[in-house]
């Protein structure tokens, strides 16, 4: 049985993993997609629930047998995908899978799954704010927080690519503009 997907993208820090949070409490109808990751769990992260935690040479060996319907070596030595099973049990209950994804991961599933897929891509006010909220969070090393600013600056020239652009310069009004979209889609 197939279905739809809804598609949460965006740089880091942008409010996508927040407005998924919101629609998953205010619509039951979606269910989210558990992705696949190799880093370490962090802070209260739980394995089956957050990500499936799993180890390079596991993530290696599903992408060679095929499992994956995208994947992405995200950061350096760092793997994210979706598994097809997850995909699949999803629908089989009935539900529209929603993932909150990267950008590049994101666009793969769109070009994958067209028609059945809404791509949006949550726009942050500015690249100083979203540098601002990274740094904020307290849980990267400078390193880290410096690879993230280089991607975030990247990601945001592919918006255009994306279905539509939700901008988030007030977390109450993009919630209720991603609940629109996805009524709106899921109809």
């Amino acid at each position: 049985m197939e279905g739809k997907l809804i598609i949460f993208s965006a740089p880091s820090g942008a409010g996508k993993t927040t407005i998924v949070h919101h629609l998953l409490r205010k619509m039951p109808e979606l269910e989210f997609s558990i992705s696949a990751t190799t880093r370490p769990a962090r802070g209260e992260e739980k394995d089956g629930s957050d990500y499936y935690f799993i180890s390079k040479e596991e993530f290696l060996h599903r992408i060679a047998k095929k499992q994956f319907v995208e994947f992405e070596e995200v950061y350096s030595g760092t793997f994210y995908g979706t598994l097809r099973t997850e995909i699949e049990r999803i629908w089989s209950t009935g539900k529209t899978v929603i993932f909150d994804i990267d950008v590049e991961g994101g666009m793969h599933l769109k070009r994958k799954y067209m028609d059945q897929a809404l791509a949006i891509f949550v726009q942050p006010p500015s690249l100083e704010v979203l540098i601002e909220r990274l740094t904020g969070r307290g849980t990267d090393s400078a390193e880290k927080l410096q690879e993230r600013f280089a991607k975030a600056e990247k990601e945001l020239g592919y918006a255009p690519q994306f279905d539509i652009i939700l901008k988030n310069y007030d977390l109450q009004t993009a919630c209720k503009e991603a609940e629109e979209l996805v009524k709106n889609f899921i109809s």
